[in-house]
């Protein structure tokens, strides 16, 4: 059954009319007619199952609400260091996929990809467009966003309740406890954000400034990850534990 969003606030046996996106796709594209069944979710993150009752008027009505908990337990962040080339494109789509909530592309010192201001917005819109159509790939309730900032100062600013940084050296020592102690002491609704540098790394100025602000450095499994792979990586063990161990 094909997932859309909307911007309305549905209730049981509404009628409303379907978005021209929607209605681009699931009337002309898939060429959907009256009586046809979609689901929708609503400004509120609530799942609506739907149907057309006026393909021509672009009408639909809601038929019944579902509860589906395909969300993660968990408030998730990623902050990744400017990669190259549309790494960025792969990165939201996958991660969106994975339950993220939000994806901050950063600046840092050792970035060799740049995004000039004339183009951080048009970057955002494209990115933002992709996490929308992942997440109703995916069947999510919620669309992440993207957004940018120009330095990691930025990030201290925000607060979350447990703050990590999946860090090369870390991996490179064999350090393997600090990711999985955070877990154990996270419970349902935390905050959890994760700082990844880019291709080329994450500079020790860096990482020590976000030491002093309570960020914890952490390696993710003995292998040297690519910079689009561990935001993945780390994302997945994520979904391991909260979803299918349920520790």
């Amino acid at each position: 059954m094909q997932h859309y969003f909307t911007n309305l606030k549905l209730s049981e046996n509404e009628e409303f009319i379907i978005s021209d996106d929607i209605a681009h796709h699931f009337l002309s594209v898939l060429r959907s007619k009256n009586g046809d069944k979609f689901e929708i979710v609503d400004q509120n993150h609530n799942l609506f199952v739907a149907e057309i009752t006026n393909s021509d008027d672009k009408l639909a009505k809601t038929l019944k609400q579902r509860h589906n908990e395909v969300e993660l337990p968990v408030d998730v962040t990623i902050v990744c260091g400017l990669p190259k080339k549309e790494k960025s494109e792969m990165i939201v789509q996958k991660a969106t996929e994975l339950g993220v909530n939000h994806i901050i592309f950063v600046s840092t010192d050792w970035s060799i990809a740049q995004w000039k201001n004339n183009k951080v917005d048009r970057k955002l819109n494209r990115l933002n467009k992709i996490t929308r159509s992942a997440a109703e790939q995916s069947h999510r309730n919620r669309i992440p966003y993207v957004s940018y900032i120009n330095s990691i100062s930025e990030l201290l600013n925000n607060n979350f309740d447990h703050k990590l940084i999946a860090y090369e050296e870390s991996a490179k020592k064999g350090e393997h406890s600090d990711l999985i102690k955070s877990f154990k002491n996270t419970n349902e609704k935390d905050s959890v954000v994760c700082l990844f540098g880019p291709e080329g790394g994450i500079s020790p100025a860096e990482v020590n400034k976000l030491v002093d602000n309570g960020y914890v450095t952490c390696g993710l499994g003995p292998r040297i990850l690519r910079t689009e792979t561990a935001p993945l990586y780390f994302l997945s063990s994520i979904s391991t534990w909260f979803d299918l161990l349920k520790v």
